[in-house]
């Protein structure tokens, strides 16, 4: 989401919210890689300030960083042409010099702006790189990759609240310098960790395809769009986006893109559901459960803010107390943001969606197609041969994005006629076939 639409961080009365987050996050290992021009951006010291709060929160946080930016002012300053400034292609002799001046400075001056926030940290030699070599018949020269990480050293570090800070300029046992692309840094860290996330920040909302912007998407969707139109990337949006895709699909739950320059991105993207950045997740991200008597209020309060938007029928606590049993919950990050009902009628043969309802913060990202398309999957496994939903403003959606198609009142169920009758609502009624 574009940074001037993004929501800022919960006042103290929304602290639940924030809360709700802790428990899970606990020691858990966070890989946050920052971009060259976040280390320049004038936020720089806000964020660490948040890092601080991930650290009083026992969040453990390794920091990577890149020198993309920095490395091309030394190069100019030096009157020398880079060979390559990100860390994909061949890394000439001049180049990794000034890559070595560039990444010594600013190792530098990160430790500084650490120890002014009151964070201890370490510049480590936690990982041995090892030549990228010759690729596609081009030979890398100085351009390296992560051949093995120090996961003990590491680990030994973060148990002591050290933070780990960590070069894309690296040492072999030789001595011998190599310049890593510190998105593959990042990500080859977070892997040898078993981080529970990984989150680069950058001077970008977020992830851009094609101009399209993306609050959130699967690992799945994004790997295809990486085979069939990587050209729809930015050259450091491409980075990214591939690294993301290799953290989540090796067991990294989220990966996040994140707007280092906002003022409290960072924990507004990780402790609210909707975030202020783009989400890489998995299938575990997002899932439909059935609900609980636990989720009663929850049921309770989500239909109440559709009934007060004239969206759904009033149904009283009493009422969701009897039927809670016929209700799914549509959860992100263990919260619920969606939820729907299915009824079964006399017969098995006709089923009905009700309650679908989808929070204001979470609508057209797909979710409600999500939950329809699951609820007519439950009413097919039961043995319903079609579907019904009835609906005065929302039939539209229904029609276009869920394919059902409008039928007249008079073929729904004898009970169920009655009830629409008598509530004087004058609902569409919007009916799925399921046999096929």
């Amino acid at each position: 989401m574009a940074s001037s639409d993004a929501p800022s961080l919960p006042n103290p009365k929304e602290l639940r919210g924030i809360l709700k987050y802790v428990p899970l996050f606990q020691d858990r290992i966070f890989v946050i890689a920052l971009d060259g021009r976040i280390v320049s951006d004038e936020n720089l010291s806000n964020l660490l300030l948040d890092i601080a709060v991930l650290q009083s929160l026992s969040i453990r946080v390794v920091l990577v960083f890149g020198i993309s930016d920095q490395l091309a002012t030394e190069a100019k300053d030096q009157g020398i042409s880079p060979s390559d400034l990100r860390g994909f292609g061949p890394t000439d002799a001049q180049t990794l010099s000034c890559a070595q001046k560039a990444a010594s400075t600013l190792s530098q001056f990160l430790m500084g702006k650490l120890t002014q926030v009151g964070l201890k940290a370490v510049l480590t030699n936690a990982v041995m790189p090892v030549p990228m070599g010759i690729v596609k018949g081009v030979d890398q020269l100085h351009t390296g990759k992560v051949g093995r990480v120090d996961r003990a050293l590491l680990q030994n570090l973060l148990s002591q609240k050290v933070i780990p800070l960590l070069s894309p300029l690296a040492f072999d046992r030789d001595g011998m310098g190599w310049r890593l692309n510190s998105d593959h840094l990042a990500t080859e860290v977070a892997l040898a960790l078993e981080a529970g996330k990984i989150l680069f920040l950058q001077p970008e909302a977020g992830l851009y395809h094609n101009e399209a912007f993306y609050r959130q998407i699967s690992v799945e969707e994004l790997n295809n769009k990486l085979e069939t139109a990587p050209e729809g990337f930015s050259g450091g949006a491409l980075s990214k986006a591939r690294h993301a895709v290799r953290a989540v699909l090796n067991n990294i739950p989220r990966a996040h893109l994140v707007d280092g320059t906002l003022h409290e991105g960072l924990l507004a993207e990780i402790f609210s559901s909707e975030g202020v950045g783009t989400l890489i997740y998995g299938n575990e991200y997002q899932q439909v459960r059935p609900a609980t008597r636990r989720d009663i209020r929850t049921l309770y309060q989500f239909t109440r803010q559709a009934v007060k938007r004239e969206q759904l029928v009033h149904r009283t606590l009493a009422h969701i107390e009897k039927s809670f049993n016929q209700y799914y919950l549509f959860e992100i990050d263990e919260t619920p943001v969606a939820c729907a009902a299915l009824e079964i009628y006399p017969g098995g043969e006709s089923a009905e969606l009700l309650s679908l309802y989808v929070q204001p913060t979470h609508q057209h990202l797909g979710i409600g197609r999500k939950l329809v398309e699951f609820i007519c999957q439950e009413a097919r496994q039961k043995g319903a041969r079609r579907i019904f939903a009835l609906s005065t403003q929302s039939f539209s959606f229904f029609r276009n994005a869920c394919s059902f198609s409008e039928n007249p009142s008079t073929e729904l169920p004898a009970a169920r006629l009655d009830s629409l009758r008598e509530s004087g609502r004058n609902s569409r009624v919007m009916v799925r076939e399921l046999n096929t």
